[in-house]
């Protein structure tokens, strides 16, 4: 019982130092604010947004091309539909967007560094030669030319993001399992007759948890602006569907005499990447990872 609770001690002063580190840099609580905002303003988007109606196919000629005012925050668009509130409905399908390709990318690609750096030999060969080639094709291209061949949509835009995203993952968790295959708790696990799955899932595995933890904080604002670029060149979601990208992209006509329509959408996709990116770089001054870029 003394044991269970020493530990249960234990971890509660870790967490309070780390929160006590991570509380004292400005930019990385900066981050985290922003993220914050933005995901619950994507839960919540039903309930705050001040038109919620309009992120269908709702034609309004006699409001169109309404600049900011009260009633209309980020102005209205070429149809009349409130901007802002597509806005909101945009931020869910891009971190929905980021969710499933890095559901996707960080399993596949921490199981197969695991299997290269723990194995070595003709496994490490063949793991990593493959990720080089993936590495080879810039993720944007890879989507384009899977987007522009299969039927425009969501689903098609996940799958042709996270169809190279493993790659960098792969790399990160193959470098950290190569330095740490042959330090003592691993050789003491071996030495008490502890399965490779033991070994990569349960003591190999935990040492990574962190820099994938940076990893994927800072790949969120990534895959965002890839996913608002694929939808800017019409290869993302399609309309009505409210999407940042494509509301750049129909603004981009009338500009600049109608400057919003383009431009405040387009400051939400910097305000959603700023803040993943500034509480990626937080958490990795908090967790000193020098590896992850």
């Amino acid at each position: 019982m003394s044991a269970s609770v020493s530990a249960a001690s234990v971890r509660i002063s870790i967490a309070y130092q780390n929160w006590h580190r991570f509380s004292r840099n400005p930019t990385a609580l900066i981050g985290a604010a922003i993220v914050t905002i933005v995901v619950l303003a994507a839960l919540l988007a039903p309930w705050i947004a001040p038109h919620p109606d309009h992120v269908g196919a709702i034609v309004n000629f006699r409001v169109r091309h309404q600049p900011p005012s009260a009633q209309y925050w980020f102005g209205t668009d070429n149809v009349g539909r409130d901007i802002f509130s597509r806005v909101l409905f945009g931020y869910r399908i891009s971190l929905l967007l980021a969710a499933v390709v890095l559901g996707f990318a960080v399993p596949v690609g921490a199981t197969l560094g695991l299997l290269a750096g723990y194995f070595g030999g003709w496994m490490e060969i063949l793991i990593m030669r493959l990720t080089d080639v993936a590495l080879a094709i810039p993720p944007l291209v890879m989507a384009l030319a899977v987007t522009a061949v299969l039927t425009p949509n969501l689903l098609h835009a996940m799958f042709a993001i996270a169809a190279l995203w493993w790659t960098w993952h792969t790399r990160l968790i193959f470098s950290i399992t190569r330095t740490l295959r042959h330090q003592e708790f691993v050789e003491a696990a071996r030495t008490l007759g502890a399965s490779r799955f033991h070994i990569l899932f349960r003591e190999l595995l935990p040492n990574c948890a962190s820099a994938i933890l940076v990893k994927v904080s800072l790949d969120f604002g990534f895959v965002i602006l890839i996913g608002a670029a694929l939808s800017y060149l019409g290869l993302g979601v399609q309309p009505p569907t409210p999407d940042l990208g494509t509301m750049v992209a129909n603004g981009a006509d009338f500009l600049p005499d109608r400057w919003w329509e383009s431009l405040l959408p387009g400051a939400a996709i910097l305000f959603v990447a700023l803040g993943f990116n500034l509480l990626g770089d937080g958490l990795r001054d908090l967790y000193d990872v020098e590896s992850v870029r």
